[in-house]
Protein backbone atom coordinates (compact mmCIF):
# COMPACT_ATOMS: atom_id res chain seq x y z
CA UNK A 1 0.00 0.00 0.00
CA UNK A 2 1.15 3.75 -0.41
CA UNK A 3 2.85 5.20 2.06
CA UNK A 4 0.62 8.29 2.28
CA UNK A 5 -2.53 9.86 0.35
CA UNK A 6 -0.77 12.24 -2.07
CA UNK A 7 -2.52 15.13 -1.70
CA UNK A 8 -2.22 16.72 -4.97
CA UNK A 9 -0.82 20.69 -4.41
CA UNK A 10 -2.80 23.71 -5.71
CA UNK A 11 -3.02 24.19 -8.37
CA UNK A 12 -1.58 20.67 -9.86
CA UNK A 13 0.31 21.15 -12.61
CA UNK A 14 1.34 19.76 -16.71
CA UNK A 15 5.40 18.51 -15.64
CA UNK A 16 7.38 16.66 -18.29
CA UNK A 17 9.67 13.98 -17.45
CA UNK A 18 12.46 13.11 -20.38
CA UNK A 19 13.26 9.56 -20.25
CA UNK A 20 11.27 6.32 -19.19
CA UNK A 21 13.73 4.30 -17.69
CA UNK A 22 13.51 2.83 -14.35
CA UNK A 23 13.64 6.59 -12.09
CA UNK A 24 11.51 8.30 -15.10
CA UNK A 25 8.60 5.74 -14.51
CA UNK A 26 8.72 5.12 -10.97
CA UNK A 27 8.68 9.14 -10.80
CA UNK A 28 5.82 9.73 -13.54
CA UNK A 29 4.02 7.54 -10.87
CA UNK A 30 5.42 9.56 -7.38
CA UNK A 31 4.15 13.20 -10.14
CA UNK A 32 1.05 11.85 -10.75
CA UNK A 33 -0.32 10.56 -7.56
CA UNK A 34 0.16 14.10 -6.43
CA UNK A 35 -2.13 15.31 -8.79
CA UNK A 36 -0.33 16.47 -11.61
CA UNK A 37 -0.38 15.53 -15.58
CA UNK A 38 3.05 13.81 -16.71
CA UNK A 39 4.02 14.05 -20.21
CA UNK A 40 6.47 11.45 -20.55
CA UNK A 41 9.05 11.60 -23.30
CA UNK A 42 11.38 8.41 -24.31
CA UNK A 43 14.16 8.61 -27.00
CA UNK A 44 14.09 4.41 -26.98
CA UNK A 45 11.14 2.52 -29.04
CA UNK A 46 8.11 1.10 -26.35
CA UNK A 47 10.23 -1.90 -24.80
CA UNK A 48 6.82 -3.88 -24.17
CA UNK A 49 6.39 -4.38 -27.81
CA UNK A 50 9.09 -3.82 -29.79
CA UNK A 51 9.44 -7.63 -30.01
CA UNK A 52 13.26 -7.77 -29.11
CA UNK A 53 14.55 -10.41 -26.81
CA UNK A 54 15.83 -8.87 -23.29
CA UNK A 55 19.31 -8.74 -23.46
CA UNK A 56 21.37 -10.41 -20.62
CA UNK A 57 22.08 -7.22 -19.00
CA UNK A 58 23.35 -6.91 -15.61
CA UNK A 59 20.58 -7.77 -13.00
CA UNK A 60 19.66 -5.25 -10.60
CA UNK A 61 20.06 -6.09 -6.68
CA UNK A 62 17.37 -4.48 -4.82
CA UNK A 63 17.66 -3.12 -1.16
CA UNK A 64 15.82 -1.17 1.06
CA UNK A 65 16.27 2.16 -0.48
CA UNK A 66 14.81 0.46 -3.80
CA UNK A 67 12.09 -1.11 -1.83
CA UNK A 68 10.83 2.12 -0.09
CA UNK A 69 10.21 3.98 -3.14
CA UNK A 70 8.36 0.93 -5.02
CA UNK A 71 6.47 0.70 -1.46
CA UNK A 72 5.88 4.46 -1.83
CA UNK A 73 3.81 3.84 -5.03
CA UNK A 74 2.20 0.56 -3.79
CA UNK A 75 4.15 -2.04 -5.82
CA UNK A 76 6.39 -3.57 -3.14
CA UNK A 77 4.69 -6.43 -3.14
CA UNK A 78 4.07 -7.18 -6.39
CA UNK A 79 7.63 -6.56 -7.64
CA UNK A 80 8.67 -9.25 -4.50
CA UNK A 81 6.32 -11.43 -6.44
CA UNK A 82 9.35 -11.50 -9.73
CA UNK A 83 12.53 -10.80 -7.08
CA UNK A 84 15.15 -13.48 -5.68
CA UNK A 85 16.64 -12.56 -2.42
CA UNK A 86 19.71 -13.17 -1.93
CA UNK A 87 21.30 -13.83 1.39
CA UNK A 88 25.09 -13.61 1.26
CA UNK A 89 27.79 -13.59 -1.03
CA UNK A 90 29.47 -17.19 -2.19
CA UNK A 91 33.09 -16.78 -3.36
CA UNK A 92 35.01 -19.21 -5.59
CA UNK A 93 38.52 -19.35 -5.66
CA UNK A 94 40.42 -20.66 -8.97
CA UNK A 95 40.16 -24.19 -7.00
CA UNK A 96 36.43 -24.43 -6.65
CA UNK A 97 36.68 -24.23 -3.41
CA UNK A 98 34.15 -21.81 -1.75
CA UNK A 99 33.48 -19.59 1.50
CA UNK A 100 31.09 -17.26 2.17
CA UNK A 101 29.91 -13.87 3.87
CA UNK A 102 26.20 -12.98 5.18
CA UNK A 103 25.07 -9.82 3.81
CA UNK A 104 23.17 -8.73 7.25
CA UNK A 105 21.65 -10.51 9.93
CA UNK A 106 18.52 -12.31 10.85
CA UNK A 107 17.87 -13.04 7.36
CA UNK A 108 18.37 -9.89 5.58
CA UNK A 109 18.89 -9.98 1.79
CA UNK A 110 19.42 -8.08 -1.11
CA UNK A 111 17.14 -9.18 -4.28
CA UNK A 112 18.17 -10.01 -7.81
CA UNK A 113 15.51 -8.63 -10.15
CA UNK A 114 15.26 -8.08 -14.12
CA UNK A 115 16.23 -4.44 -14.89
CA UNK A 116 14.58 -4.93 -18.43
CA UNK A 117 11.08 -6.93 -16.51
CA UNK A 118 11.07 -4.48 -13.63
CA UNK A 119 11.14 -0.91 -15.97
CA UNK A 120 8.63 -3.27 -18.49
CA UNK A 121 6.52 -3.26 -14.67
CA UNK A 122 6.66 0.31 -14.03
CA UNK A 123 6.22 1.65 -17.46
CA UNK A 124 2.76 -0.46 -17.66
CA UNK A 125 1.50 0.73 -14.30
CA UNK A 126 2.64 4.55 -15.62
CA UNK A 127 0.72 3.86 -18.63
CA UNK A 128 -2.50 2.28 -16.99
CA UNK A 129 -2.35 6.10 -14.57
CA UNK A 130 -4.80 8.58 -16.49
CA UNK A 131 -2.68 11.41 -15.38
CA UNK A 132 0.39 9.68 -17.11
CA UNK A 133 0.96 9.94 -20.98
CA UNK A 134 4.00 7.82 -22.45
CA UNK A 135 5.49 9.17 -26.17
CA UNK A 136 7.86 6.71 -27.12
CA UNK A 137 10.61 7.43 -30.13
CA UNK A 138 11.18 10.78 -28.73
CA UNK A 139 14.81 11.66 -29.61
CA UNK A 140 15.87 15.28 -27.58
CA UNK A 141 17.48 17.47 -30.15
CA UNK A 142 18.19 19.94 -28.14
CA UNK A 143 16.60 22.31 -25.29
CA UNK A 144 16.28 25.85 -24.56
CA UNK A 145 16.27 26.55 -20.74
CA UNK A 146 15.76 29.78 -20.83
CA UNK A 147 12.53 29.83 -23.29
CA UNK A 148 11.55 26.29 -21.84
CA UNK A 149 11.15 24.53 -25.01
CA UNK A 150 13.01 21.71 -26.62
CA UNK A 151 13.36 20.41 -30.09
CA UNK A 152 12.12 16.90 -30.69
CA UNK A 153 12.48 14.20 -33.28
CA UNK A 154 10.07 11.11 -34.19
CA UNK A 155 12.63 8.17 -34.73
CA UNK A 156 9.73 6.31 -36.75
CA UNK A 157 8.91 8.97 -39.08
CA UNK A 158 11.64 11.31 -39.17
CA UNK A 159 9.25 14.46 -38.07
CA UNK A 160 10.91 16.92 -35.88
CA UNK A 161 8.70 19.46 -33.62
CA UNK A 162 9.13 21.62 -30.96
CA UNK A 163 7.40 21.24 -27.26
CA UNK A 164 7.36 23.52 -24.77
CA UNK A 165 7.47 22.81 -20.75
CA UNK A 166 7.09 24.60 -17.68
CA UNK A 167 8.66 22.03 -15.74
CA UNK A 168 11.28 19.72 -17.24
CA UNK A 169 12.67 16.84 -15.03
CA UNK A 170 15.85 14.96 -16.60
CA UNK A 171 15.58 11.59 -15.58
CA UNK A 172 16.96 10.51 -18.93
CA UNK A 173 20.36 8.60 -17.72
CA UNK A 174 23.53 8.69 -17.61
CA UNK A 175 24.42 10.32 -21.14
CA UNK A 176 21.22 12.82 -20.65
CA UNK A 177 20.29 15.47 -23.15
CA UNK A 178 18.61 17.39 -20.56
CA UNK A 179 21.86 17.70 -18.67
CA UNK A 180 23.86 18.21 -21.66
CA UNK A 181 21.41 21.80 -22.36
CA UNK A 182 22.37 22.61 -18.75
CA UNK A 183 26.10 22.63 -19.28
CA UNK A 184 25.92 25.68 -21.66
CA UNK A 185 24.39 27.43 -18.90
CA UNK A 186 26.99 29.55 -16.61
CA UNK A 187 29.41 27.86 -13.93
CA UNK A 188 28.45 24.72 -14.58
CA UNK A 189 30.33 21.87 -13.17
CA UNK A 190 31.09 19.04 -14.99
CA UNK A 191 33.15 15.62 -14.43
CA UNK A 192 33.26 12.06 -16.44
CA UNK A 193 35.90 9.12 -15.27
CA UNK A 194 36.11 5.61 -16.48
CA UNK A 195 37.86 3.19 -15.27
CA UNK A 196 40.35 1.28 -16.68
CA UNK A 197 38.03 -2.23 -16.46
CA UNK A 198 35.22 -2.81 -18.70
CA UNK A 199 32.12 -5.34 -18.38
CA UNK A 200 31.08 -8.29 -20.64
CA UNK A 201 27.73 -9.75 -20.14
CA UNK A 202 27.27 -14.08 -19.81
CA UNK A 203 25.21 -16.45 -18.83
CA UNK A 204 25.12 -19.52 -16.83
CA UNK A 205 22.40 -21.76 -17.65
CA UNK A 206 19.94 -23.65 -16.03
CA UNK A 207 19.68 -27.25 -15.34
CA UNK A 208 17.95 -30.13 -17.22
CA UNK A 209 14.38 -29.19 -15.38
CA UNK A 210 14.80 -25.38 -15.14
CA UNK A 211 17.20 -26.09 -11.52
CA UNK A 212 19.98 -23.77 -10.31
CA UNK A 213 23.41 -25.29 -10.77
CA UNK A 214 24.69 -22.82 -8.22
CA UNK A 215 23.44 -21.71 -4.71
CA UNK A 216 20.15 -20.01 -5.86
CA UNK A 217 19.50 -17.80 -2.91
CA UNK A 218 23.27 -15.83 -3.02
CA UNK A 219 25.71 -13.25 -5.38
CA UNK A 220 28.53 -15.34 -6.92
CA UNK A 221 32.02 -14.26 -7.10
CA UNK A 222 35.12 -15.15 -8.42
CA UNK A 223 37.50 -12.46 -7.18
CA UNK A 224 40.92 -12.91 -8.96
CA UNK A 225 43.00 -9.66 -7.61
CA UNK A 226 42.61 -7.40 -10.47
CA UNK A 227 39.78 -8.66 -12.44
CA UNK A 228 36.64 -10.41 -10.95
CA UNK A 229 33.34 -12.31 -12.20
CA UNK A 230 29.95 -12.38 -10.10
CA UNK A 231 26.65 -14.10 -10.96
CA UNK A 232 22.72 -12.92 -10.05
CA UNK A 233 20.07 -15.94 -10.11
CA UNK A 234 17.26 -15.20 -12.38
CA UNK A 235 13.26 -16.64 -12.22
CA UNK A 236 13.79 -19.73 -14.56
CA UNK A 237 17.39 -20.84 -13.28
CA UNK A 238 19.74 -19.31 -15.48
CA UNK A 239 22.35 -16.35 -13.69
CA UNK A 240 23.28 -13.55 -15.09
CA UNK A 241 27.29 -13.59 -15.34
CA UNK A 242 29.51 -10.27 -15.88
CA UNK A 243 33.39 -10.62 -16.40
CA UNK A 244 34.29 -7.09 -14.83
CA UNK A 245 37.94 -6.90 -16.90
CA UNK A 246 40.99 -4.86 -17.48
CA UNK A 247 40.39 -3.26 -21.09
CA UNK A 248 44.81 -4.00 -21.93
CA UNK A 249 47.64 -5.97 -20.07
CA UNK A 250 48.47 -9.64 -19.58
CA UNK A 251 44.69 -10.25 -18.27
CA UNK A 252 42.71 -7.93 -20.44
CA UNK A 253 40.25 -7.81 -23.37
CA UNK A 254 42.56 -7.03 -25.69
CA UNK A 255 45.35 -10.27 -24.50
CA UNK A 256 41.87 -12.51 -25.81
CA UNK A 257 41.53 -12.16 -29.47
CA UNK A 258 40.40 -16.07 -30.46
CA UNK A 259 37.84 -18.27 -29.13
CA UNK A 260 40.93 -20.67 -28.10
CA UNK A 261 42.32 -17.86 -26.15
CA UNK A 262 38.68 -17.40 -24.15
CA UNK A 263 38.48 -21.09 -23.42
CA UNK A 264 41.71 -22.01 -22.41
CA UNK A 265 41.83 -18.90 -19.87
CA UNK A 266 38.40 -19.05 -18.35
CA UNK A 267 39.25 -23.49 -17.91
CA UNK A 268 42.30 -22.18 -15.85
CA UNK A 269 40.86 -19.05 -13.75
CA UNK A 270 37.45 -20.12 -13.45
CA UNK A 271 37.19 -23.90 -13.68
CA UNK A 272 34.36 -24.79 -11.62
CA UNK A 273 32.00 -22.72 -13.98
CA UNK A 274 33.49 -23.54 -17.41
CA UNK A 275 30.78 -26.78 -17.33
CA UNK A 276 27.91 -24.55 -16.73
CA UNK A 277 28.40 -22.12 -19.88
CA UNK A 278 27.97 -24.18 -23.28
CA UNK A 279 27.81 -20.81 -24.94
CA UNK A 280 30.88 -19.09 -23.51
CA UNK A 281 33.05 -18.60 -26.61
CA UNK A 282 30.08 -17.42 -28.62
CA UNK A 283 28.84 -14.88 -25.74
CA UNK A 284 31.99 -13.72 -25.17
CA UNK A 285 32.47 -12.38 -28.71
CA UNK A 286 28.95 -11.57 -29.62
CA UNK A 287 28.29 -9.33 -26.58
CA UNK A 288 29.56 -6.08 -26.69
CA UNK A 289 32.40 -4.90 -24.13
CA UNK A 290 30.57 -1.97 -22.09
CA UNK A 291 32.41 0.85 -20.32
CA UNK A 292 32.08 1.74 -16.16
CA UNK A 293 31.81 5.43 -15.87
CA UNK A 294 31.18 7.90 -13.04
CA UNK A 295 29.40 11.55 -13.96
CA UNK A 296 29.33 14.03 -11.29
CA UNK A 297 28.14 17.55 -11.90
CA UNK A 298 26.24 20.49 -9.94
CA UNK A 299 23.96 22.15 -10.03
CA UNK A 300 20.94 20.00 -10.97
CA UNK A 301 19.11 22.21 -11.01
CA UNK A 302 18.29 25.08 -13.40
CA UNK A 303 15.69 27.81 -11.27
CA UNK A 304 12.58 26.14 -10.80
CA UNK A 305 12.18 25.27 -14.56
CA UNK A 306 14.48 21.81 -14.81
CA UNK A 307 15.80 19.29 -12.30
CA UNK A 308 18.06 16.12 -12.66
CA UNK A 309 16.92 13.11 -11.28
CA UNK A 310 19.38 9.24 -11.22
CA UNK A 311 22.42 8.53 -13.88
CA UNK A 312 21.54 11.95 -15.22
CA UNK A 313 22.95 14.00 -12.14
CA UNK A 314 24.95 11.21 -10.79
CA UNK A 315 25.84 7.85 -12.61
CA UNK A 316 28.32 5.67 -10.92
CA UNK A 317 29.80 2.09 -10.92
CA UNK A 318 27.54 -0.76 -10.17
CA UNK A 319 29.86 -2.15 -7.80
CA UNK A 320 27.57 -1.26 -4.32
CA UNK A 321 24.57 -2.75 -6.35
CA UNK A 322 22.97 1.05 -5.26
CA UNK A 323 23.02 2.65 -8.76
CA UNK A 324 19.08 1.76 -9.34
CA UNK A 325 18.38 2.36 -5.37
CA UNK A 326 19.89 6.02 -5.25
CA UNK A 327 17.76 7.24 -8.40
CA UNK A 328 14.78 5.43 -6.42
CA UNK A 329 15.48 6.83 -3.24
CA UNK A 330 15.86 10.79 -5.36
CA UNK A 331 12.27 10.11 -6.25
CA UNK A 332 11.06 9.46 -2.88
CA UNK A 333 13.19 12.38 -1.67
CA UNK A 334 11.62 14.59 -4.34
CA UNK A 335 8.44 13.29 -3.07
CA UNK A 336 8.98 14.20 0.95
CA UNK A 337 9.70 17.52 -0.37
CA UNK A 338 6.45 18.26 -2.94
CA UNK A 339 4.74 16.98 0.86
CA UNK A 340 6.95 19.59 2.62
CA UNK A 341 6.55 22.43 0.72
CA UNK A 342 3.85 22.31 -1.38
CA UNK A 343 3.91 24.21 -4.99
CA UNK A 344 7.13 25.77 -3.41
CA UNK A 345 8.96 24.50 -6.53
CA UNK A 346 11.98 26.79 -6.70
CA UNK A 347 12.88 25.58 -3.05
CA UNK A 348 11.84 22.03 -4.01
CA UNK A 349 14.65 21.77 -6.29
CA UNK A 350 17.04 24.07 -4.36
CA UNK A 351 16.27 21.74 -1.05
CA UNK A 352 16.77 18.56 -3.28
CA UNK A 353 19.89 19.20 -5.22
CA UNK A 354 21.63 20.49 -1.61
CA UNK A 355 20.25 17.65 0.17
CA UNK A 356 21.08 14.89 -2.53
CA UNK A 357 24.34 15.95 -3.52
CA UNK A 358 26.91 15.06 -0.58
CA UNK A 359 25.27 11.55 -0.72
CA UNK A 360 25.60 11.06 -4.42
CA UNK A 361 29.19 11.64 -4.17
CA UNK A 362 29.28 9.73 -0.88
CA UNK A 363 27.62 6.42 -3.06
CA UNK A 364 30.13 7.42 -6.58
CA UNK A 365 33.24 6.62 -4.10
CA UNK A 366 31.71 3.62 -2.06
CA UNK A 367 31.08 2.27 -5.46
CA UNK A 368 34.45 2.09 -6.13
CA UNK A 369 35.45 1.71 -3.17
CA UNK A 370 33.38 -1.87 -3.14
CA UNK A 371 35.09 -2.81 -6.67
CA UNK A 372 38.37 -2.91 -4.92
CA UNK A 373 36.97 -4.92 -2.01
CA UNK A 374 35.10 -7.56 -3.93
CA UNK A 375 37.95 -7.55 -7.00
CA UNK A 376 40.98 -7.66 -4.20
CA UNK A 377 39.85 -8.71 -0.78
CA UNK A 378 36.44 -10.98 0.11
CA UNK A 379 38.82 -13.82 -1.09
CA UNK A 380 41.19 -12.91 1.65
CA UNK A 381 40.93 -15.27 5.06
CA UNK A 382 41.99 -12.05 7.00
CA UNK A 383 39.06 -9.79 5.02
CA UNK A 384 36.47 -12.31 6.11
CA UNK A 385 37.95 -12.77 9.87
CA UNK A 386 37.63 -8.91 10.08
CA UNK A 387 33.84 -8.90 8.74
CA UNK A 388 33.17 -11.82 11.27
CA UNK A 389 34.53 -9.62 14.12
CA UNK A 390 32.77 -6.68 13.11
CA UNK A 391 29.48 -8.55 13.50
CA UNK A 392 30.39 -9.36 16.76
CA UNK A 393 30.98 -5.62 17.51
CA UNK A 394 27.85 -4.89 15.76
CA UNK A 395 26.19 -7.87 17.95
CA UNK A 396 27.66 -6.43 21.34
CA UNK A 397 27.39 -2.83 20.90
CA UNK A 398 23.70 -2.84 19.13
CA UNK A 399 23.11 0.77 18.12
CA UNK A 400 26.38 1.77 18.22
CA UNK A 401 27.88 -0.04 15.94
CA UNK A 402 26.75 -0.88 12.45
CA UNK A 403 28.86 -2.18 9.66
CA UNK A 404 29.25 0.02 6.43
CA UNK A 405 27.69 -2.32 4.34
CA UNK A 406 24.72 -2.31 6.16
CA UNK A 407 23.90 1.08 6.64
CA UNK A 408 24.53 1.32 3.10
CA UNK A 409 22.14 -1.33 1.95
CA UNK A 410 20.03 -2.18 4.85
CA UNK A 411 18.93 1.61 5.71
CA UNK A 412 17.94 4.66 4.78
CA UNK A 413 20.78 6.47 6.89
CA UNK A 414 22.19 9.02 4.25
CA UNK A 415 25.16 7.88 1.92
CA UNK A 416 27.66 10.42 3.10
CA UNK A 417 27.10 9.82 6.97
CA UNK A 418 27.56 6.40 6.29
CA UNK A 419 31.02 6.58 4.40
CA UNK A 420 32.05 8.86 6.86
CA UNK A 421 31.09 6.53 9.79
CA UNK A 422 32.62 3.64 7.73
CA UNK A 423 36.03 5.21 7.31
CA UNK A 424 36.02 5.79 11.55
CA UNK A 425 34.63 2.20 11.75
CA UNK A 426 37.95 1.28 9.29
CA UNK A 427 40.33 2.94 11.56
CA UNK A 428 39.07 1.25 14.62
CA UNK A 429 39.60 -2.12 12.87
CA UNK A 430 42.97 -1.63 11.85
CA UNK A 431 43.96 -0.90 15.37
CA UNK A 432 41.96 -4.07 16.48
CA UNK A 433 42.66 -6.67 13.79
CA UNK A 434 46.36 -6.98 15.15
CA UNK A 435 45.21 -8.43 18.05
CA UNK A 436 43.17 -10.71 16.71
CA UNK A 437 44.11 -14.34 14.45
CA UNK A 438 40.93 -16.81 15.13
CA UNK A 439 37.46 -15.76 15.76
CA UNK A 440 37.75 -16.97 19.02
CA UNK A 441 40.39 -14.30 20.00
CA UNK A 442 37.65 -11.72 19.97
CA UNK A 443 36.69 -13.14 23.58
CA UNK A 444 40.08 -12.88 25.25
CA UNK A 445 39.53 -10.47 28.33
CA UNK A 446 42.78 -8.49 26.66
CA UNK A 447 40.98 -8.07 23.11
CA UNK A 448 37.79 -7.23 24.61
CA UNK A 449 39.50 -3.98 26.92
CA UNK A 450 40.60 -2.73 23.17
CA UNK A 451 37.06 -3.03 22.10
CA UNK A 452 35.27 -1.54 24.71
CA UNK A 453 38.16 1.18 24.96
CA UNK A 454 37.58 1.94 21.38
CA UNK A 455 33.90 2.08 21.76
CA UNK A 456 33.95 4.46 24.63
CA UNK A 457 36.28 6.89 22.66
CA UNK A 458 33.73 7.02 19.63
CA UNK A 459 31.74 9.96 19.40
Amino acid sequence: MPTSSFPAPEPAETLTVMGAGLVGSLLSLFLARRGHTVEVYERRADMRLSGAVEGRSINLALSDRGWRALEGVGIGDEIRQVAIPMYRRVMHDAQGNLSYQPYGHDNQAIYSVSRAGLNRTLLSLAEANPRVRLQFNQQCLGIDTRARHMELRDTTTGEERQVNFRRLFGTDGAFSAVRSAMQKTERYNYSQSYLDYGYKELNIEPGPNGEWLLEKNALHIWPRGQYMMIALPNLDGSFNCTLFFPYEGEHSFAALQTPEQVQAFFEEVFPDVVPLMPELTDEYFRNPTGSLVTIRCFPWAFHDDVLLLGDASHAIVPFYGQGMNAGFEDCTVLDQLLEQFGPDWHRIFDEFQRRRKPDADAIADLAVYNFEEMRDRVGDPRFLLQKKIESKIAAQFPGHWTPLYSQVTFSHTPYAEAWQSGQAQEQIMRRLMPHIQTEADYDRPEVQALVAQEMADRP
